[in-house]
């Protein structure tokens, strides 16, 4: 079997590794968490000007065309440097559920804003993602019902909870339920009339707002699947199997970077006349985080090549989620841990990792969730005679 990545997709590494290096220092992170926005602007400029944000947009709309092992890569040097962009929120969450049910016009104007970086997108997935043990996406708290103003339109009333970077972008994704029991997936204008946008500040200090929609009109166009009502469930699914896989990169990145410097850290600490690093818990604790990256990489791998090539991902997806947070939530306390007093220091740079860690270990549910998932699949598998397999 072959698990190393394409000429491409090394290309795609070397390069947001060195343009985030290169630029996204403690202290930079630190400014931009300050600013009113919480968004490294220059650093997304930088990112478009690479050609790095339309990795998975469609070359009719000035992407790449690439899929989700390459945002994957993209992700996980974020997680590295705790990049405080909208990565995951506009690649992953808003521009591929866009490049594969938005309508030519939605498409023309999204995908072509991403791929430059003057559009950001999102989606509002944190309440259909709540009903993991279902087996299915929960019902959406927003309703939606046939427009009276704007032919084959319709019109959106609800509240829309936690909503990543919602206060700068451009288009956000809402599920909505319909009275006869469907789901469409509409793209709200934030600065249309009748939206309101509440700021709240998450775990680790980004802002993801609640998106508060009353009677708010969305025309046809900016329906995905052209507003089909039943075909609204399995959209959902499909964007949440693909923001779970991107929650995995990013906790990849955030441990393997939080133990590298930890490392660093046991090699430099002296205790005793010697290095934190040769002393026996030390290191066995760390060993212990090695193997728990180890096992978040090798899931998250095979989810995504399951999802770019058209395979049922469900369980691949549902075993990586796990692992990304389960594991990565072991990762970050212990690498905390091992920094002693240090790692109390919310002034510290380990304090950022054990923070983005915690909270992609609740984002769109937590791991408790993922296993009732998986183990329902697993269930239904059997139920059905087909053979279990991730």
């Amino acid at each position: 079997m072959e698990f190393g990545f394409s000429e491409q997709q090394a290309a795609v590494r070397e390069s947001v590794e060195a343009i985030i290096a290169g630029s996204v220092t403690p202290d930079r992170v630190r400014a931009v968490e300050g600013s009113a926005d919480r968004m490294d602007r220059a650093l997304w400029s930088a990112l478009a000007q690479a050609d790095l944000l339309g990795l998975a947009v469609p070359d009719a709309y000035g992407g790449s065309g690439c899929g989700m092992v390459e945002l994957a890569l993209l992700l996980e040097a974020q997680g590295q440097a705790v990049a405080p962009v909208p990565l995951w929120a506009s690649t992953v969450l808003g521009g591929l559920p866009i490049a594969a049910f938005g309508s030519d016009q939605l498409r023309d104007g999204a995908l072509r804003g991403l791929a430059a970086g003057t559009t950001v997108l999102t989606a509002a997935l944190t309440d259909v993602a709540g009903d993991l043990a279902s087996g299915g996406p929960g019902r959406p708290a927003v309703r939606a019902e046939q427009s009276g103003a704007v032919p084959g339109g319709l019109r959106l009333t609800g509240t829309a909870f936690a909503v990543p970077y919602a206060h700068v972008a451009d288009r956000v994704l809402v599920p909505a339920a319909t009275a006869e029991g469907g789901v469409v997936v509409a793209a709200v204008d934030p600065s249309a009339a009748g939206v309101g946008v509440e700021r709240a500040c998450t775990t680790n200090r980004e802002i993801h707002p609640h998106l508060h929609l009353d009677e708010v009109e969305v025309p046809p166009s900016d329906l995905l699947a052209g507003g089909e009502a039943n075909r609204g469930a399995e959209m959902v699914e499909w964007m949440l199997e693909r923001a779970w896989t991107g929650l995995c990169a990013l906790q990849v990145g955030v441990a393997e970077a939080a133990l590298s410097q930890t490392v660093n850290y046991l090699n430099q600490r002296e205790q005793f006349g010697r290095p934190l690093a040769t002393f026996q818990a030390a290191k066995l604790r760390a060993a212990d985080a090695a193997i728990d990256i180890e096992a978040m990489r090798v899931t998250l791998w095979q989810a995504a090549w399951r999802l770019d090539h058209g395979l049922p991902a469900g369980p691949a997806v549902a075993i990586a989620t796990w692992f990304a947070k389960e594991a990565g939530q072991r990762v970050v306390h212990a690498t905390q841990h091992l920094h002693g007093g240090m790692g109390a220091d919310i002034d510290y740079p380990i304090h950022r990792y054990f923070l983005w860690g915690k909270q992609i270990e609740l984002l769109l549910g937590g791991p408790s969730a993922q296993l009732a998932r998986l183990g329902r699949q697993v269930v239904d598998d059997l139920r059905s005679g087909q053979a279990v397999s991730a």
